[in-house]
């Protein structure tokens, strides 16, 4: 006998292929049988009648490492279907780290928020799975973390032995069961890396079957060359390149993307599988120190301070931000400081959710020397949302078959520890408003190219051979849905919003949302690479 079946959904299964009407059968954290199952019995029945069941969505782009220490139950985004994220994404992970790679990440955490007994990617997916979670989680190995463990914040090439050492990272993470390597190349110390560092490590990485993940190097003025050295690393280094939440960044910019979705076209031609991942929105989020030149950020956080307070700093910053600098492209550019809102400034928590540009009105000051003074009341961490991308580029990039839906996110609960500012409501809405606003609404894909995208492909691109299909033998992660009224409630005033018309979510054939409520089962495991 079954633990359970779903009568009568439409089953949306994951492939592509038009939907069909039938039944699905679990038993244990499998699925048993799919189709006309009239004379299968099971423990408990569940009408499907209405809905939608489809695979759980795979977010291939998240930074739930530490939000899933803090909140195992990851509410937004198991609530809007997701069953499993890919973490370390950026170049940014939580392991691995040495004491010294440690110190630097605690600076984008509250100090106490977690104890850090972890080093090695080991060591923190058993502290994950003593934890327990509610969502399966995986994990990148972050480039980022690795320099900075070893180099710290310095803008020059690495020395043979330090090269070595990380090196040794790569290999260590991805045998305690890392998917691949993930490089954040805007952002210190990752943007110090040139291209044969990333290729060195790519290659160990590749070695044991494992993925280069990309935030590459930029998305403004340098978008070709960008998506071309995420390709060069990926035919150096002899494996699959998956670039992060694919974009064409600025107003002057917006039309590029079929111009970088064609590079992308000719890599494949050529053998090189690359794939790209999207979140469904014109804005981006980052932090504040993002806009400011690589020149200012060596030697960490500190020293940004420092030369935030000194005037001849400050005008460079300015000259760079505004020109340009050694091919660096600043965010500001084709965006403004009137289209970059704050979000989150732990010791003041008024400016959130204003335009740096309004915040310079109500000081009265220039909005460069604002946005400095702003950095410095937040101690450096200081996070923002701007309004970037073209509406076209969003749907264009979206039509395309080599690209999956990811939330560049955090999984973070209402109300909770993590529950300040007004962070992106791509965490609570990515996934849904993928299925009400641009199926439902636009009818800018179907429903079913919407389910693969966030299901085989996903799981193909990150070898998650036993789910993303719905299939018997596969685990048993299913979300029933509403078609006619799934969609995301959050906003950039008010992201805080559960979504709406997700109905039953299913981790492991573990009821964990119910009719759009958390029961609290934490039935998520560690996905280890080839295991």
């Amino acid at each position: 006998m079954s633990s359970f079946i779903v009568r009568g959904a439409r089953i949306v299964d994951g492939t592509g292929n038009p939907w069909y009407r039938g039944d699905i059968a679990v038993e244990g954290s499998a699925i048993a049988a799919v189709g006309d199952l009239r004379g299968h019995k099971a423990a408990r029945e569940l009408d499907g009648s209405g809905l939608v069941a489809a695979p759980g969505f795979i977010d291939v782009h998240t930074h739930s490492d530490g939000s899933l220490i803090m909140e195992g139950e990851g509410h937004s985004h198991i609530r809007q279907g997701v069953t499993t994220d890919v973490a370390g994404n950026c170049g940014m992970s939580l392991a691995p780290v040495t004491d010294q790679g440690a110190a630097f990440l605690r600076r984008a955490w509250d100090e106490t928020a977690f104890d850090w007994d972890w080093r090695s990617v080991a060591e923190y997916m058993a502290r994950l799975e003593r934890q327990g979670s509610s969502i399966n989680v995986a994990i990148l190995a972050g480039h980022g973390s690795i320099r900075g463990s070893v180099m710290g914040f310095e803008d020059r090439p690495p020395t043979d032995a330090e090269l070595a050492a990380m090196k040794n990272m790569v290999e260590e993470a991805m045998r305690d069961g890392a998917v691949g390597l993930s490089s954040g190349l805007i952002y210190v110390p990752g943007s110090y890396a040139k291209t044969d560092e990333l290729i060195e490590l790519a290659r160990v990485a590749a070695a044991h079957g494992g993925i280069y993940a990309s935030h590459i190097r930029g998305e403004n003025d340098t978008l070709l060359d960008a998506v071309a050295e995420a390709i060069e690393v990926g035919r150096q280094g002899g494996l699959p390149v998956e670039i992060a939440h694919f974009k064409a960044m600025g107003r002057h910019m917006w039309g590029k993307s079929a111009d970088s979705l064609r590079l992308v076209e000719q890599a494949r031609l050529e053998g090189i599988p690359v794939t790209c991942d999207q979140y469904p929105y014109n804005a981006s989020a980052t932090g504040l120190g993002a806009y400011m030149p690589a020149w200012a950020h060596v030697g960490g956080t500190g020293a940004l301070l420092e030369r935030l307070r000194d005037p001849e700093a400050r005008a460079r910053m300015k000259h760079d931000i505004l020109s340009g600098t050694d091919g660096w492209v600043s965010l500001h550019k084709g965006v403004g400081w009137d289209n970059t809102l704050i979000t989150r400034c732990i010791p003041n928590p008024s400016l959130e959710g204003l335009s740096v540009a309004e915040i310079a009105g109500r000081w009265g000051r220039d909005e460069f020397e604002t946005a400095f003074d702003i950095l410095l009341v937040g101690e450096g961490n200081v996070s923002v949302v701007y309004f970037t991308i073209g509406d076209e580029d969003v749907e264009r990039i979206m039509r395309h078959p080599a690209v999956m839906v990811g939330s560049d996110s955090s999984a973070i609960a209402a109300e909770g520890p993590l529950a300040a500012g007004k962070p992106h409501p791509r965490a609570f809405g990515t996934f849904v408003r993928v299925l009400g606003r641009y199926v439902r609404e636009k009818g800018t894909i179907s429903l079913e190219e919407a389910v693969r995208k966030m299901t085989s492909l996903p799981a193909q691109t990150m070898g998650f051979w036993d789910r993303g299909l719905l299939r018997p033998g596969m685990k048993a992660d299913v979300v029933l849905f509403d078609p006619a009224t799934v969609g995301d409630r959050g906003t950039y005033a008010k992201p805080w919003q559960y979504p709406a018309g997700i109905e039953h979510v299913f981790v492991n054939g573990q009821e964990t949302v119910r009719r759009g409520e958390h029961l609290g089962t934490r039935a998520g495991v560690v996905l280890r690479r080839g295991r």
